[in-house]
């Protein structure tokens, strides 16, 4: 119990905080952690648990001001803390219904009466900017529960069925008295179904489902970005009985290119040309990533110069048109010359020399000193 955080401090509100500051609170960290924004997100489940309990104790007024008065120790027994814990989110949504969750989420909320959704998987996928440029269907393979054939899903033995649970007589809820009130668990023996099998599957051994691996093509649309997360709905695990699959998560992984650096939609590289290009100016073709396009250099253009091709980026994942191509200008310095060429650049040289009056290259340094 020592390593329980005080709940008011779990909510962020002072002592002093009302019930609607106290709900206001809550509804702000339950919609920030809650599981359907956070899947497979551990740490924001363990943090949504937390609220939830801080919320189902400072939301009522009695549990509140024993609470107030006697902290934790209220609700321990035994040197054991005895008060309202959840073991699972379903837990949660259990305990407090559409009583709560109805106000805060603008519904019923999820309930854990009737057939469960099939749990939701997550997957990487790596792409290259032309895959990402064009947008791309992948088919990737990946192991998912998937009912039982044989028991159609229930976990029972042809020709049987599932017995009502004798510890909470099928209603899935054992209660306990907690000095002024009742709380409300799972049963132990059945784990919340309210009902137990007598004689198990021999497929699937009575869990209702089995290993499966399937073949999924998922939609990539162009312009996606590293890190970005896609929803493919109902390609998760199987559901119980007359309940849909979960979803499938695809997170993408952008890998690295030789020619091309990515900044948003825009696109980023760096080409070499020699420097009687950038002096006299130039006309060339350089590579995209769909193919060549034209490239003017004007005359006089600067080592390190970006130029702008507009439209020759990425597609916005939004839709709305094309990133830009931004040029960087390097020098190419040739290592290799022949004696026409050194003679030239001699002469060349010597022009340049008289036409500056004789200032030597030290001369411009030292009178920048």
């Amino acid at each position: 119990m020592a390593d329980k955080r005080d709940y008011y401090e779990v909510l962020g509100v002072e002592r002093t905080a009302d019930a609607d500051t106290i709900k206001r609170a809550y509804r702000k960290l339950a919609m920030q952690h809650h599981p359907d924004k956070n899947p497979g997100d551990k740490a924001a489940e363990e943090k949504f648990k937390e609220a939830a309990e801080a919320y189902g104790v400072l939301s009522d007024d009695a549990q509140k001001k024993r609470y107030d008065q006697f902290g934790h120790q209220a609700f321990s027994q035994g040197g054991e803390y005895a008060g309202p814990q959840f073991t699972n989110i379903e837990d949660i949504f259990e305990a407090f219904g559409g009583s709560i969750f109805g106000d805060i989420f603008g519904g019923g909320g999820r309930r854990r009466s009737g057939p469960r959704q099939g749990r939701s998987l997550k997957i990487q996928v790596e792409l290259t900017l032309e895959e990402i440029d064009k947008g791309v269907k992948r088919t990737i393979s990946l192991k998912r529960k998937e009912n039982c054939t044989p028991c159609k899903g229930s976990g029972c033995k042809p020709g049987t069925g599932p017995t009502p649970c004798k510890t909470c007589g099928g209603r899935g809820q054992v209660h306990r008295n907690q000095g002024f009130f009742t709380m409300a668990a799972p049963c132990p023996s059945c784990r919340g179904a309210g009902q137990t099998i007598e004689s198990p599957c021999g497929t699937c051994r009575g869990a209702g489902k089995i290993d499966d691996k399937a073949d999924i093509e998922i939609p990539i649309p162009a312009g996606v970005e590293d890190g970005m997360t896609l929803r493919v709905e109902g390609q998760g695990d199987a559901g119980e009985a007359n309940a849909p699959r979960g979803d499938l998560y695809v997170v993408v992984r952008e890998l690295e290119h030789k020619s091309f650096q990515r900044e948003g939609a825009d696109l980023i590289c760096a080409l070499p040309f020699a420097y009687t290009q950038l002096v006299l100016g130039d006309k060339v073709e350089i590579p995209t990533l769909r193919g060549k396009t034209s490239l003017s250099i004007p005359a006089g253009t600067p080592a390190g110069k970006m130029i702008r091709l507009k439209g020759e980026g990425l597609p916005h994942i939004e839709g709305r048109g094309r990133g830009d191509l931004h040029v960087r200008v390097d020098v190419e310095i040739p290592t290799k010359l022949t004696d026409r060429q050194k003679d030239l650049l001699k002469e060349y040289a010597e022009i340049e020399k008289k036409s500056s009056g004789g200032t030597s290259f030290f001369d411009k340094i030292r009178n920048m000193l």
